[in-house]
């Protein structure tokens, strides 16, 4: 099972003989799934060619702090966001030394700099470097600032010496980058879902609609990744950014929304119906904006398709979770919900505080299943969704 599916690492490799090892860390990282970039010191160049790591890696190789086309969009900083994982292997003294030291007197330590990415470091260099009290004190306060350290291995080195400093294999390497990450239980799995909320048109600048932002619906979306899973976002109106990692589409009324997920839901493992989708929407919309004249104004609603409903009716469907978001009798509104869609779960979540539910940053729901009802106490809607999913996968998958 792949456990680096979905991440994105960013191999440095820096002055050491070890250098010529880098190739075979690139493979193993991506038999792991991990899509791989490479950052190229100047020191590492004397001993591995760009052109090499390009070739294993299927991406172009980054080396010049200074390059003019890199720095038109911020090159260091593209990267320094891009990576989930910053490994430096080899390591060489002077490149530990040089991050310790909190430089970025080249692209790899500016990078490192800009990035809050996790840094592992595998140090490699001659038995005594490696015992050198200066060499020491650096790691240990690489160490005392979160940084991950590969210990080296021992034996005979390049230079005739026996003792620590050996780069590690590479399949012990890319392991142990693949240790950095929680779980991967929704690796090799397709999941859909849908977030925000619909916009239901009444003329060509109006709309009904509801408060929900799509920032639980995303940070699902954001746990699926991590997990392992291949992800399909179907998005109505949000205020959350979007992750670059899934397949997105947009469909921004009820409508729009139904088609896009009926269409596809058979090709999926799972199906998370988190949007807010609007229960009716105007029968017939104005084709020109409407004039305020003093009258009221009679709109006449119709019931919308029920995603959910309609998608766990499917002769060959997903597992399926809904959310009920409910303001009164909430309880028994998501237990009547559960029953009526035929889903796995449903995911109560009481909306009537604004410190949870629409537009906050926190939430609190009751997982809700035909064997548990499970209270997730109030946290931020990353670690909901996290606790929703370890919940969901522990009795359906």
């Amino acid at each position: 099972m792949k456990s680096l599916t979905n991440k994105r690492i960013l191999l440095g490799v820096s002055g050491s003989i070890s250098a010529y090892k880098a190739p075979d860390i690139i493979r193993r990282l991506q038999d792991l799934g991990a899509d791989v970039r490479v950052v190229l010191t100047a020191g590492g160049a004397k001993f591995i060619t760009e052109l090499s790591l390009q070739s294993i890696s299927k991406n172009q190789v980054h080396h010049n702090l200074w390059d003019k086309e890199a720095e038109l969009s911020m090159g260091h900083i593209e990267l320094a966001k891009w990576a989930d994982c910053i490994l430096i292997a080899p390591a060489s003294a002077n490149i530990i030394s040089n991050i310790a030291s909190g430089k970025a007197n080249d692209l790899l330590t500016s990078t490192l700099l800009a990035s809050d990415a996790i840094l592992m470091i595998a140090p490699a260099m001659n038995q005594q470097m490696y015992k050198a009290s200066a060499l020491q004190n650096n790691l240990a306060l690489l160490k005392a600032h979160g940084t991950n350290i590969i210990t080296p291995n021992s034996g005979v080195q390049a230079c005739g010496d026996i003792g620590l400093g050996r780069l590690p294999e590479s399949s012990t390497i890319a392991n142990q980058v693949a240790a950095q990450f929680q779980t991967t239980r929704l690796s090799g799995k397709r999941v859909l879902v849908t977030l925000g909320a619909t916009l239901e048109a009444i003329d060509p600048v109006r709309f009904i609609s509801n408060h929900s932002s799509g920032k639980m619906g995303m940070a699902l979306v954001n746990t699926c990744i991590e997990m392992g899973a291949q992800v399909t976002c179907v998005y109505g109106n949000i205020s959350t950014p979007l992750n670059d990692k899934a397949t997105n589409i947009q469909a921004l009324s009820a409508q729009q929304m139904h088609r896009s997920v009926l269409s596809q839901a058979h090709q999926f493992d799972l199906f998370i119906a988190c949007a807010a989708v609007c229960d009716y929407s105007v029968k017939n919309p104005f084709e020109q904006k409407i004039k305020k004249n003093g009258e009221n104004l009679i709109l006449e609603l119709v019931a919308n398709k029920d995603i959910l409903a309609d998608v766990c009716k499917l002769d060959q469907r997903p597992l399926c979770i809904g959310f009920a978001a409910e303001t009164h009798n909430t309880l028994k509104n998501a237990q009547l919900k559960l029953k009526n869609k035929g889903c796995e779960a449903i995911i109560l979540n009481d909306v009537s505080t604004s410190e949870i539910g629409f537009n906050s940053d926190e939430n609190q729901v009751v997982f809700i299943s035909q064997k548990q009802q499970k209270n997730i106490a109030k946290n931020s809607k990353i670690k909901i969704a996290k606790n929703i999913l370890k919940t969901f996968i522990k009795e359906f998958l």
